[in-house]
């Protein structure tokens, strides 16, 4: 009898007779008539490229998932641009997926490939993108973002009973244009307060600023011009008309709707809790002008809650358009202003209060630091963003990159200058 070496056999051979045995097939032995499942592995199917976004030395590579999973679920996605012979990834867990490090003017080829436990599956089919230098100038326009953008919204405004806010943003082939009504799309506090006697009222508004904003030689100064308007064409107006004499020993003996003395306040002040001053704002930093005019004076609190946008899901959230026609975005940016794959965070404005009150100013014993303009300097560096709140880096709406303002959770709350020219 002829025996088997099995140093002989294949490892496909080996597979085949322990299969075999495991069944217990033998020279004519019955069968105890149970049966083994042979279980496979596989690696997940290659995912369906999408569209590749050029950014500043980088590209964001979107994608569909595969049809199949393989035998076990995706645990990551590997995104590959490849110029000449040089490869460069990124890796996520989900659609899309930035690669960084790459040279702009440089034509990248880029696939994408799903993991699992087993293995890599093949690659997608490719997509070019040629990254470019990001632009804080002229050369930037802004037109194929959120135009035309036109919306309604009825709810009850306090007082005023219910209203419908109406918005209408419009773009020519140089200019970005508001109508609207001035009414907010969310929910409002209640006003008249006490420290807010004016009623709510719809407002005709309308405004124009350019599609391709350029930096200024110096800070720009709105002086009449509103620094900015929410894309429910409520407008932003960080400051107030209120301020205190040098003699002042109370909140009495200050104009909080327009006075003319030196020390000018703030509305928000310190943001720690205080009330020393009442401006009657609401939950989302906004009151009321005589004119029945609802504006910003802090964080809109509304227009983040209606993006969805939250501490447990953060969102870098387009909220409006500054004078200068630079984009305005509220509470959350990129950890790292470049790198749209970095956490984000938190942003900060640079402004720190002064050690030390400036002489004449009303005493601190009833008026803490913080209350008047003159109580804050900026301090650069100190937070993510310049002397006007804004910075350049790239956003989900520019990936190239751009110059943006970001409304604050502290000190300015929202800027008091512009960077860009004001056409």
């Amino acid at each position: 009898m002829e025996y088997l070496s099995l140093a002989r056999l294949t490892p496909q051979t080996l597979a085949v007779v322990s299969m075999l045995a495991l069944a217990g097939c033998g020279g004519g032995g019955s069968s105890s008539g149970s049966s083994t499942t042979v279980s496979t592995s596989s690696v997940p199917g290659a995912p369906t490229i999408g569209t590749a976004t050029a950014g500043d030395g980088s590209a964001s590579i979107s994608f569909t998932a595969p049809s199949t999973t393989g035998s076990s679920a995706i645990t990551s996605y590997t995104a590959t641009c490849t110029a000449s012979s040089a490869s460069i990834t990124g890796s996520g867990s989900s659609s899309p997926i930035t690669v960084s490090g790459l040279t702009n003017g440089v034509s990248y080829s880029c696939s994408v490939t799903a993991t699992n436990s087993v293995g890599t599956s093949a690659a997608s089919s490719t997509v070019s993108v040629t990254p470019a230098a990001a632009s804080g100038g002229g050369t930037t326009t802004t037109g194929a973002v959120d135009c035309p953008y036109t919306g309604s919204y009825t709810g009850s405004y306090s007082s005023a009973g219910t209203l419908t806010a109406t918005w209408n943003w419009t773009c020519s082939s140089s200019r970005r244009s508001l109508t609207g009504n001035g009414l907010p799309n969310h929910a409002v506090g209640t006003f008249p307060n006490t420290g807010n006697p004016n009623t709510i009222s719809a407002q005709t508004v309308s405004a124009s600023m350019t599609l391709t904003p350029s930096k200024a030689s110096a800070n720009v100064s709105p002086g009449m011009t509103t620094i900015a308007y929410a894309l429910n064409s409520v407008k932003f107006d960080p400051g107030t008309a209120g301020t205190c004499p040098s003699t002042a020993t109370s909140a009495s003996n200050c104009n909080l709707a327009n006075g003319t003395d030196t020390w000018r306040l703030e509305a928000l002040g310190p943001n720690d809790g205080t009330r020393v001053f009442d401006f009657g704002t609401d939950s989302n930093n906004a009151h009321v002008q005589p004119t029945g005019v609802y504006h910003y004076h802090g964080m809109p609190e509304g227009l983040l809650t209606n993006a969805g946008a939250s501490s447990s899901n953060k969102k870098m959230v387009l909220v409006g358009w500054a004078a200068d026609g630079y984009p305005v975005y509220a509470r959350y940016c990129y950890s790292s202003a470049s790198d749209a794959t970095s956490a984000l965070k938190v942003c900060t404005g640079s402004y720190k209060l002064v050690s030390t009150a400036a002489s004449g100013r009303p005493s601190t014993s009833w008026a803490p630091l913080g209350w008047f303009t003159q109580d804050w300097t900026y301090s650069s560096g100190s937070g993510d963003l310049d002397d006007c709140n804004g910075r350049t880096g790239v956003t989900p709406e520019f990936p190239n990159g751009i110059y943006y303002y970001v409304v604050t959770d502290t000190y300015p709350y929202y800027g008091r200058c512009l960077k860009g020219n004001i056409n």
